[in-house]
């Protein structure tokens, strides 16, 4: 379901002689467009004339989300100027145009429209060039943003900045600033994102022109959110909102409320954000404004099953947006308001009908309007309510039309949907080839969309869990029904688990994680086995790749999710020495019995030694090395390594010789965490052990540790410091003596290092950070690290484990990394072994030994 409405992303700001305006894209479930949302194309009063008669006519129907209309007005506007001469309006207007075909989704008619006006104004030598220049390097940015071409975002938003400065226009000066940072954020430089909107935040505490300032600081407020700094976005919004105040200005107000309400609610501080909603909805002047912020307390109180509140207020919601006048803007607001009563309707059927009115009345509403990107939005919608009431052929025929629609606007985000929704239906209807065909086509546009997808903050527009994922777990469902399905259904589901493996990191990062290429099991090493097991809804599906198997094979467990679920939850709990013995073996065997047991014969047949987990959901809290037959743990008979899928492995030459390490960590207290005494031992043992630099406490700064990297030549990075893993991006950190450095900056950081010296970092160890506690999926942060760091291999903790254990088993791993022709994987195994056989009885309990978890490459 549509998590809320939002009015984020992309700043681009059109203004001349500081007369500003701004243009949004309203983030929803799928289609992502722009959106006016201040006094679009303020003109200078050179232009106003033009404003009024021929440009004033096309922004009333942008405005109203008739963009096809706009697109024949601009169209004929620049075809007049022609015909006069006039090169400069002739500019503009092309410049307006392509941002109504981008609007339209005709990318290759807004590329010719912004290219022909920049050709005009290299031609044109007039005085108000720079401002003109400005705006259309700004519809430049917004086009290649949208195509996916963030660098070149970058320096058309870096050359209109240049423009702004030379019209003495400071707001857009600030505007093409934020957009650089989300240019930068599209590009995975975080750092850089990050460092150049609090500079610009410093800029703006300098300004004293308060409309300008709280205006800005509103657009900065949500360019925080959309890279994930909240605390950061709430502090910057409260600030824009008690200008706003101070002026007066209550309908600009209400808007900084509703951005409030958002920012809370991605922090999860559900009744703050329920809070804000209703002061914006009491004091919006905009009517749109209004109806969003009913909305959005609507979808949370259907998200968190407060049913008698959401029924409370639907009739509001539907009166309000009764008198919305028909836009984009109101049509897709309709759609979000029949996916709640959608929700709700499970147990009130008439919200089935009340819903299909809407959307019926939203569909013709974009056929007046000439919008069939929002018709087929809506379409969408209308066949999941037609399928969710079994009304399969009806569902089909608007399933079919959407996808026919959207395909001829190139609209793959709805399209992506439509094929999904009519796959659903084709299984329901027992056509399992069509229905094959249908959930195909929609993750190839799943992935066709990667950088779209993951450009905007996940809370405020694509669910994973629930618009993304599914796609894929119902697709694997589909090929993995028979019990032996064939070596061709076998194959394109393991390429499903793996690409569901980096859409999650996709989703996780909000970026496209690059540098993916698919790596053949017996090229990394002819000893090891890849294990893909993958939790559906009425069963656990395991698929097993042998090297000198020309064939995969695959097994089952036909048991609920829940209950599988419940018993890796279980088995989890019982590390904990506080548990018996008994119970945790018992939990162990089962969990043995369904991954490893049926593939014994074929792994002892083929001599493997080494096993690969690319693991699915809540299995990857567990560690695969503690699993138990009854005699034996798994890591008393092979190696253990996880991935997340072979398509992210980094199989360069292992560097075993000439190992250098780079070792920092914190032995004090710092940030209100607790001490680590044993970790100046442990890095005096590792640098005895390879030869290396040592950051120690006041050593172990940010700075400190940037310049080790960029100036000693180093294999191994090694991190005895507090840290934590998070489903959550932007919760996933380790921490410094003055600071902590996020997964997201982490790259930023070892690119130095990488790009100055020709070897690999073979090596990243992060030997106190811990999962999250009540986050299910923050073992993602732990993959994010891996991925992040650019080294071929990470070794973590998926717990805490005492300071003096943790550093004994560092000593031991390295020594045994020391040794001749030994695998990094061997390495792990061995001290893991170690700890097995300790004369102190308590090492001995998985709970100290199986934690540590190698990454990636395992050679």
């Amino acid at each position: 379901m549509n998590k809320y409405f939002s009015l984020l992303f992309f700043l681009l700001f059109f203004s001349v002689d500081s007369a500003s305006a701004r243009v949004f894209i309203n983030s929803q479930q799928s289609p992502i467009k722009l959106r006016n949302d201040d006094s679009l194309f303020s003109l200078t009063q050179k232009y106003a004339d033009i404003s009024k008669s021929v440009l004033e006519q096309g922004k009333i129907r942008f405005e109203a989300g008739q963009f096809a209309e706009a697109a024949n007005i601009w169209q004929q506007a620049a075809i007049d100027f022609e015909r006069q001469g006039d090169k400069l309006n002739q500019a503009w207007s092309l410049s307006y145009l392509s941002l109504a075909y981008q609007n339209m989704g005709d990318w290759k008619k807004a590329e010719i429209a912004i290219n022909d006006s920049l050709k005009l104004l290299q031609t044109s030598h007039q005085s108000a060039n720079s401002a003109v220049l400005a705006v259309i390097l700004n519809t430049q940015g917004s086009l290649s943003i949208s195509t996916g071409k963030a660098e070149a975002a970058l320096k058309s938003w870096q050359k209109a900045e240049k423009a702004y400065i030379a019209a003495g226009d400071k707001i857009g000066e600030i505007g093409s600033k934020i957009n650089q940072s989300q240019a930068l954020q599209a590009m995975g430089l975080y750092s850089r994102a990050k460092k150049l909107l609090l500079h610009t935040n410093e800029q703006l505490q300098q300004q004293q022109d308060l409309p300008l300032k709280f205006k800005a600081l509103r657009s900065l407020g949500v360019a925080m959110q959309v890279i994930g700094d909240l605390k950061e976005s709430e502090k910057i919004l409260e600030d824009s909102l008690k200008i706003s105040e101070k002026l007066g200005l209550t309908g600009e107000s209400s808007e900084i409320l509703f951005s409030l309400g958002n920012t809370k609610r991605s922090l999860e501080d559900i009744q703050a954000a329920l809070d804000y909603y209703q002061q914006a909805a009491d004091i919006a002047t905009n009517p749109r404004v209004k109806v969003e912020a009913l909305l959005n307390q609507l979808s949370l109180y259907v998200e968190k099953l407060q049913n008698e509140h959401a029924e409370a207020l639907i009739p509001q919601v539907a009166t309000e947006l009764a008198n919305l006048p028909p836009s984009r803007a109101s049509i897709y607001a309709r759609v979000n308001f029949a996916q709640n009563l959608l929700e709700l309707a499970v147990k009130n059927s008439r919200k089935y009908q009340q819903a299909a009115e809407i959307l019926a009345t939203g569909i013709k509403q974009a056929e007046n309007l000439g919008d069939l990107r929002a018709k087929a939005y809506a379409l969408v919608q209308l066949g999941k309510l037609n399928s969710r009431s079994q009304q399969y052929d009806e569902a089909l025929k608007w399933s079919q039309q959407a996808l026919k629609i959207s395909q001829e606007i190139n609209a793959t985000d709805i399209s992506y949907q439509a094929a999904w929704q009519i796959g659903r239906i084709y299984k329901q209807l027992g056509d399992k080839e069509k229905a094959s065909a249908a959930y195909k086509f929609s993750i190839e546009n799943l992935k066709s969309l990667r950088s779209d997808l993951v450009a905007i903050n996940s809370n405020v527009q694509f669910s994973f869990k629930e618009s993304i994922e599914p796609v894929y777990r119902e697709y694997v469902s589909l090929l993995l029904e028979e019990s032996n399905p064939g070596e061709k259904k076998l194959k394109e589901a393991r390429e499903l688990i793996e690409a569901l493996q980096l859409a999650e990191l996709d989703n996780f990062f909000r970026e496209a994680c690059t540098d993916i290429k698919p790596e053949n099991i017996e090229k990394i090493d002819k000893n090891a086995a890849v294990i893909y097991p993958i939790v559906l809804p009425d069963r656990l599906e395991v698929i097993l790749s042998v090297p000198g198997n020309k064939s995969l094979s695959k097994y089952r467990v036909a048991l609920p999710q829940v209950e599988v679920e419940e018993t890796i939850k279980l088995m989890r709990q019982s590390l904990n020495p506080t548990f018996s013995n008994q119970e945790r073996s018992q939990l162990s065997q089962k969990l043995y019995n369904w991954l490893i047991r049926p593939a014994e014969a074929e792994l002892s047949r083929h001599d493997i030694k080494t096993l690969v987990f690319v693991l699915d959901g809540s299995l990857r809290n567990l560690p695969m090395a503690g699993l138990y037959d009854g005699k034996q743990y798994l890591i008393q008979k092979y190696n253990t390594a996880l991935s997340p899928g072979l398509q992210l492995m980094r199989s360069q030459p292992n560097q075993g010789k000439n190992r250098r390490v780079i070792a920092a960590g914190l032995s004090e207290a710092r940030q209100n965490f607790q001490p680590l005494p044993a970790v100046k031992s442990e890095l005096m043992e590792i640098t005895s052990t390879f030869p290396g630099t040592q950051l120690i406490n006041d050593k172990f700064t940010n700075s400190k540790l940037k310049s080790a990297i960029k100036s000693i030549p180093f294999t191994i990075l090694h991190l005895a410091t507090h840290g934590q893993f998070s489903s959550k991006s932007a919760d996933t950190f380790i921490v410094t003596w003055d600071g902590q450095i996020n997964v997201k900056e982490l790259d930023e950081l070892l690119k130095i290092g990488i790009e100055n010296e020709s070897t690999p970092i073979e090596l990243m160890v992060l030997s106190a950070c811990q999962t999250a506690k009540g986050d299910n999926r923050a073992i993602l942060g732990l993959a994010g690290f891996a991925v992040r760091s650019g080294a071929r291999s990470t070794l973590a903790t998926l717990w805490a484990v005492q300071d003096e254990s943790t550093a004994k088993f560092m000593i031991e791993f390295y020594k045994q990394l020391s040794k001749p022709n030994i695998s990094k994987a061997e390495a792990l195994r061995n001290t893991q072994l170690a700890f097995l056989n300790d004369t102190n009885k308590d090492l001995q309990h998985p709970f100290y030994w199986t934690p540590f978890v190698l990454i990636g490459n395992w050679l």
